[in-house]
């Protein structure tokens, strides 16, 4: 799986203008956290969406684009947690042991099939 970094606030201007095209997917990540690494390890095993970008934020040493991440995309900061970004709005978001694939690919290729 490619991870793209996210470790650049205008980055999300970038995720913005990109979710217009298809869905985008931001992982939270807390390199602290076992229960976020086990659940980008799920994602990255299970991943099938080669076509989709998927951004990756090192909440840890990027705190101020997690905190921007949560207040543009109304939603609560959680670590770990996954948002679908699609027309510049969260369309989906889960956290801590919720984060499964198959929920996850739902809403990517409902959107995607959509647009």
């Amino acid at each position: 799986m490619d991870w793209i970094r996210l470790e650049e606030l205008s980055q999300i201007d970038t995720i913005i203008e990109e979710s217009k095209q298809a869905p985008v997917v931001i992982f939270k990540h807390s390199i602290r956290c076992s229960i976020s690494s086990m659940a980008i390890n799920r994602i990255e095993r299970s991943w099938k969406a080669d076509q989709t970008k998927a951004y990756y934020l090192d909440l840890i040493n990027y705190r101020d684009i997690s905190n921007k991440v949560a207040e543009l995309f109304e939603v609560q900061h959680q670590s770990p947690q996954i948002l679908v970004i699609e027309n510049g709005k969260c369309i989906y978001d889960d956290s801590h042991m919720a984060i499964h694939y198959a929920t996850l690919e739902s809403y990517i290729h409902t959107s995607a099939a959509s647009n």
